[in-house]
């Protein structure tokens, strides 16, 4: 890796930091993991262009003891955020190749173990908007604390970080949603920092924001190669060695950023020759020796396993309880979730309502009642597009707080599954109640709880089919034409477009049959028609009464 690497003990350290704020930090010290240590890793993907191999990072090496902060430095693009990814076990790039070893404690472990002893914090704060700071701290707590951490233990560990992270005025506060607004940016910053502490790490990866400068002229310069690597108070005499001497009154960390940067540089062949001299320098100084010598001393030493409690676990059951808790809060508050759809449902019942006002008894009405069963179940399921953007911030969420080892897919599903059927239902009764009276459909109760039904599965079976596309294609407009398309294609051949009976075969055995609006519009039909009497109209003392014998529900019936 190209960018310079700096150490140094927390005891070194000069300005207040979390170990000296107040309270109790017990909780946070590291008692199992003694060193963390990484050899020759390299990662490489396919150029696009020559089709050959490209090293992201070539042959980088490093060791952390515990105590210790590191921190990786350099220019934009040079792979900084490729190694941290690499170190956390974590896809580096799509496509890319990694090899190297990562050893804790002088040896390997598996990736369980793993996931359980670190955190990661991402660049991007994948936090839910719609939760208060405190809530937030909270919730990751319940979410990998063990059982015997009581109540009262958990409420002091989240008092403790918000005092040291400073953003104790603003713990009631909400994080804040595009409708919202919450705390600040640096805030945000420091809630996703605490909450990954709360969870009691051993190691603590944590990836800055990037610059937004342009990376391309920085990698090829740096190539993903090591310029230094030790403690900051040897910087200055490292560097004037190897004659790159740092001048008086000048911040190290600035100067090596300075001397390895080419992004605003215009000689860009000289800047090359430096970086490779200072490379060459690294890999043939004594610096480098003894990293690769402290490696060997972990191994001939041999390992100390590192052992960790998986009873200590949350369970699944308290795991999804806490998900549900945690949805429950971010769906009445969050008025994407649910809000602006109760709303936009209410007013598509009005607007059907009045538009299929009061339809009578008659023969010539029952094609408009079937327009009005099409129409309601096609367009409830079609609109079910807005559970998009609320569903993408709950699976960022969860990304987040899987890659750090906190539960799996199936708790979250269980746990998205059933906090939605409640606001479901609450929108089928509503969105029943409005239009299924005002245009006169079967007045009876048995029919029209088995019409809340009908809509109930078709809204159920609709936001299904958004949270199967938007977890597949995570993008929020490739999830919106996705599924705008699929319920385009249900509607087409669901029946009441072209009847199954003339329906081209191809449509009719590969869609039809898996189509979920097509079930519930039949169901529709035969609730409505089944047992309702349709009297012919009558013209003065004639009654017109329609010929062939159409029975609607028994054609449904049928199908």
């Amino acid at each position: 890796m190209a960018c310079s690497s700096s150490s140094s003990s927390s005891d070194g350290l000069n300005a207040p930091d979390v170990e000296q704020n107040a309270g109790s930090h017990d909780f946070l010290m590291n008692h199992s993991v003694q060193s963390f240590s990484w050899s020759d890793l390299t990662v490489s993907v396919r150029d696009r262009r020559t089709k050959q191999p490209l090293n992201l990072i070539e042959s980088v090496s490093g060791s952390v003891q515990q105590g210790e902060l590191v921190a990786l430095m350099g220019p934009s693009g040079c792979g900084k955020t490729t190694l941290l990814n690499v170190l956390a076990r974590r896809a580096a790039s799509s496509g890319a190749k990694s090899s190297g070893h990562c050893y804790v404690n002088g040896g390997e472990v598996d990736n369980a173990t793993f996931g359980r002893i670190t955190s990661y914090v991402e660049q991007e704060d994948a936090l839910i908007g719609s939760l208060t700071v405190r809530e937030t701290l909270k919730f990751a707590a319940d979410l990998s604390l063990p059982g015997f951490v009581s109540r009262s233990e958990r409420v002091e560990r989240i008092h403790t970080l918000l005092e040291s992270f400073g953003i104790q005025n603003q713990a009631s506060t909400l994080v804040g949603t595009p409708i919202r607004k919450g705390i600040s940016g640096g805030q945000k910053r420091r809630v996703s920092v605490a909450s990954q502490l709360i969870t009691c790490p051993k190691i603590l990866f944590l990836d800055e924001p990037t610059s937004g400068l342009d990376s391309t002229a920085s990698y090829e310069v740096i190539s993903g190669k090591t310029c230094y690597y030790g403690p900051v108070k040897q910087v200055p005499s490292y560097f004037g060695s190897i004659g790159y001497p740092i001048p008086p009154q000048t911040n190290p960390a600035e100067f090596i950023l300075d001397i390895v940067s080419s992004d605003f540089m215009s000689e860009k062949n000289s800047m090359r020759n430096d970086v490779e001299a200072i490379q060459s320098a690294w890999s043939q100084s004594p610096e480098s020796s003894r990293l690769k010598q402290q490696r060997t001393e972990f191994a001939e030493k041999g390992s100390r396993r590192v052992v960790v409690d998986e009873a200590s676990r949350p369970g699944l059951l308290s795991i999804t309880i806490s998900l549900l808790h945690r949805l429950l809060i971010k769906s009445y508050r969050d008025v994407v979730a649910y809000g602006i759809r109760i709303v936009m449902y209410m007013g598509l019942a009005i607007m059907m309502g009045t538009v299929w006002l009061r339809l009578g008894t008659e023969q010539e009405y029952i094609q408009p009642f079937i327009n009005a069963i099409f129409f309601g179940s096609a367009f409830m399921s079609f609109m079910a597009v807005a559970y998009v953007p609320a569903y993408l911030e709950d699976r960022a969420t969860f990304t987040k707080e899987r890659a750090n080892g906190l539960y799996g897919a199936l708790p979250f599903i269980i746990s998205n599954f059933i906090i939605g059927l409640p606001f479901l239902f609450l929108i089928s009764i509503l969105f029943s109640i409005v239009s299924y009276w005002l245009s006169n459909f079967r007045p009876s109760a048995p029919a029209f709880f088995t019409w809340v039904m009908w809509l109930f599965l078709d809204l159920v079976a609709a936001e299904s089919l958004v949270v199967l596309v938007t977890s597949i294609f995570p993008n929020f407009v490739i999830a919106l034409a996705l599924v705008a398309f699929a319920n385009g294609l249900w509607m087409s051949v669901g029946g009441f477009l072209v009847s199954p009976n003339i329906l081209n075969p191809f449509w009719k055995y590969v869609f039809h049959y898996i189509d979920y609006q097509a079930y519930v519009f039949q169901g529709m039909m035969v609730n409505e028609f089944a047992e309702r009497i349709y009297s012919c109209a009558s013209n003065g003392s004639e009654c017109n009464c329609m010929q062939m014998g159409w029975d609607p529900a028994g054609d449904y019936r049928r199908l």
